[in-house]
């Protein structure tokens, strides 16, 4: 018997990658030991985005070293600079602020749905001005961003559109994956994320050759790749470990099944829940359109006593930003004067994210049930 089932549930498990030690080993010394020395941007990152391009039906893959540098650089293969303005999540991860500071244009901070926790494209279009040149939407915790409103809003008003989908590879709006709605999207692949692995990358997802063509020259200090040391434009390092790309090759025939348990824990969840709506406890809204389960998000009107009772029958949980970013010391003095962000205050301090990972067995995701049940009834 695994005891530790018994009285310990961590938000994230600590062997993520157990059952594939012996091949990441493997592929170590593969790597290492390979006649040509390939350690970045080789051969099996080409295969990795050639798969992934394949799969979600886009004109581009670009693997990169992190999904905020997969941000930056979409932003500066649209030439996104100082003077323009990008309407951007005031809830969320701080490279939604960041990136395009990193530019030099200005995050300009809307409101979300109090509910969703995505932005509210009504706010967003109230945002917008003759500076404005990009709208950049997050999917937040287990729900898409309303992309086909965005998008409306993108076409009417002439602008940029960029998706911050970091969280959400997996998720499918009307058909169209998660990363495509926009000109590009981008992944993480940081370890917690749906196609996590042991270290950091992600990946640019593009519908425009030519976008997916800029960003892979930008990742590898402006070369284009036909010539070393002749670089077009001022670019960063953010290439690809040819080690992850490996593993990563080799753990994706397997993400449609971890997915698919994700949004089965998520669907229990969501019968459990929602009879606590009436008690201040609220799920996220049900089913499986636009649905990206990287965590279980609930709000909770005593979201500190949710997390205390959880943490006492040994059930880790974490709230995320518990801050909205205008809030932040670092964008707070980048934030328009006199503008208010009511439901991003509000989502910071009642969000609490629960474990949805695919590892939990049956029993662990009914004890976890069971704990916010209890809470939620009391």
């Amino acid at each position: 018997m695994n005891t530790t089932e018994l009285t310990d549930i961590p938000f994230f498990p600590p062997d993520l990658f157990e059952d594939d030690r012996q091949v990441l080993l493997r592929l170590l010394r593969e790597t290492g030991t390979a006649a040509s020395q390939r350690f970045i941007l080789g051969e099996q990152t080409a295969r990795l985005e050639r798969e992934l391009c394949e799969q979600l039906g886009a004109a581009d893959v670009v693997a990169c070293g992190s999904g905020t540098t997969a941000l930056t650089l979409v932003l500066a293969a649209m030439e996104i600079g100082p003077g323009d303005e990008v309407v951007v999540p005031a809830f969320g991860c701080a490279p939604l602020a960041s990136s395009v500071l990193a530019l030099g244009a200005r995050p300009v901070f809307a409101d979300i749905d109090p509910w969703t926790m995505v932005v509210d494209p009504r706010a967003v279009e109230r945002l917008i001005t003759e500076r404005t040149r990009a709208l950049m939407p997050a999917h937040m915790f287990s729900v898409m961003a309303d992309l086909p409103a965005l998008a409306a809003l993108a076409e009417r008003y002439g602008l940029r559109l960029v998706e911050d989908s970091a969280v959400a590879q997996g998720g499918v709006l009307a058909g169209r994956p998660a990363g495509l709605w926009g000109e590009a999207g981008v992944y993480s692949f940081v370890q917690v994320k749906t196609f996590g692995m042991p270290g950091e990358g992600g990946a640019v997802v593009t519908r425009d050759a030519e976008i997916g063509r800029t960003v892979r020259m930008l990742r590898n200090h402006g070369q284009d790749g036909r010539e070393r040391f002749r670089h077009h434009r001022i670019g960063w390092n953010s290439r690809f470990d040819e080690l992850q790309a490996a593993f990563q090759l080799h753990r994706l025939p397997g993400l449609p099944a971890r997915l698919e348990r994700r949004a089965r824990i998520a669907d229990y969840y969501g019968e459990r829940f929602a009879p606590l709506a009436q008690h201040g406890v609220l799920a996220p809204p049900p089913g499986r359109e636009g649905r990206c389960y990287y965590v279980y998000t609930l709000l909770a009107d005593r979201r500190d006593a949710l997390r205390d009772h959880l943490a006492a029958r040994g059930i880790a949980s974490h709230a995320y930003y518990p801050q909205a970013l205008p809030r932040q010391e670092a964008f707070r003095p980048f934030a328009r004067p006199g503008d208010s962000w009511p439901a991003a205050d509000r989502a910071a301090e009642r969000a609490l994210s629960i474990p949805v990972y695919p590892h939990l067995s049956d029993r662990q995701v009914e004890r976890i049930a069971d704990a916010v049940t209890e809470f939620g009834s009391a």
